[in-house]
């Protein structure tokens, strides 16, 4: 067993690459489902809560209101296409394939092969998770509004810490 096995704290694995949050400013790997929010490109006080499921591939996306996107009829819209390119960039092509369960040659492993595969597949639109997975992003938000301090947060307390235990 490894130092860190019986530590009380997990390891934290850095981004992939780095990535611009002005698009995509919350994307995550939870619930079987690649979930996040992306930015309207028409509409700067408009954002778009998109998913698609592990395994079914269906997607959903529709804006913050909880009105469906004109462009999620029948296959992948652009703000779902942007969400699986930034969760690539975030934990990588390979990890986001495993997740979705999607079967791509590791030499074309891309955010637009996921998505081509998962395509062919013929996916439908499932039910949204808006509601959830919005409320998350805006309890990430909460967070921005704390003063910058080196003592404990209570709240953030269940976090991996970043350091190694020796």
């Amino acid at each position: 067993m490894s130092d860190w096995e019986r530590a009380s704290t997990a390891r934290v694995l850095p981004p992939a690459r780095p990535r611009k949050l002005a698009k995509v400013p919350f994307v995550e790997l939870a619930d079987g489902r690649v979930q996040g929010v992306v930015s309207s490109g028409s509409d700067i006080g408009r954002v778009y809560v998109s998913s698609v499921a592990a395994g079914t591939y269906e997607f959903a996306c529709s804006t913050n209101n909880n009105r469906p996107c004109g462009g999620a009829r029948g296959m992948f819209c652009n703000h779902i296409l942007a969400l699986l390119n930034e969760a690539a960039l975030q934990y990588g092509a390979e990890r986001v394939a495993r997740y979705l369960r999607v079967e791509v040659a590791a030499d074309e492993l891309t955010a637009q092969a996921i998505s081509q595969a998962m395509s062919a597949t013929g996916p439908a639109q499932g039910d949204s998770a808006a509601a959830s997975v919005f409320s998350q992003f805006l309890r990430h938000l909460a967070y921005l509004e704390f003063e910058p301090s080196t003592a404990p947060v209570p709240e953030l307390q269940w976090f991996p810490q970043t350091r190694t235990v020796v």
